[in-house]
């Protein structure tokens, strides 16, 4: 089985840079723009289940990839984002500020400190867990996950058996795809990694989206 795990596309939060977890907010046009390439990116792929983030900036992708296909995304609570509490829509100047105790655990690599507020690597990681058994008992060939930043890093980590500590090493861009093999002896293949190729068009026109 090959797992493509997504990530959403632009929401004004990215654009400006300030903290994005569980907030409800939609795509830029860009950010559509970026669903509309990545639905073309899986036009002539076989793919039997999409599941996603039910926060609409993912359940968007979704849509975009389903739209073609005999087939409706399956929105999973697991999938959705790192809950950063007080830190929604914070600069991260300003983290670093009023959160210096946190910052300093946090750039520390320690997955157990929580966001102000919110969750922690490890919290994030213990909800994913069981949503990767069930990936793995799929008897499917091919599966669609669309979800968010720290949620994609986490799950190339946990499929590929690494401790979640490595999210750090990992880089997942928006409406990036990375591509895992699940092998029946449960073997696991990192096939791409942060793909945007299917955005390059994007990227010449950007200004005018």
């Amino acid at each position: 089985m090959i797992i493509h795990l997504i990530r959403h596309g632009e929401t004004a939060h990215n654009r400006s840079r300030v903290g994005l977890g569980v907030e409800d907010v939609p795509l830029t046009p860009f950010g559509e723009a970026q669903a509309v390439a990545l639905a073309s990116h899986f036009a002539d792929k076989p793919l039997d289940r999409i599941f996603c983030s039910p926060l609409q900036r993912a359940a968007m992708v979704a849509d975009k990839v389903a739209a073609t296909r005999a087939i409706r995304p399956e929105p999973r609570s697991e999938l959705i984002e790192l809950d950063v509490g007080e830190t929604e829509g914070m600069e991260f100047p300003a983290m670093r500020e009023k959160y210096p105790d946190f910052m300093r655990a946090w750039a520390a690599g320690d997955t157990s400190v929580r966001m102000p507020g919110g969750e922690s690597i490890d919290d994030v990681a213990g909800r994913l867990r069981p949503y990767v058994n069930d990936l793995r008992a799929l008897p499917v060939e091919s599966v669609a996950v669309i979800s968010h930043n720290f949620i994609t890093k986490l799950l190339t980590c946990l499929l590929l058996d690494l401790p979640v500590v490595h999210f750090r090493n990992l880089q997942v861009d928006l409406a990036s795809v990375t591509s895992i093999s699940l092998a029946a002896n449960g073997r696991s293949t990192l096939l791409v990694l942060n793909d945007t190729c299917h955005l390059l068009h994007l990227e010449q026109t950007e200004g005018g989206v």
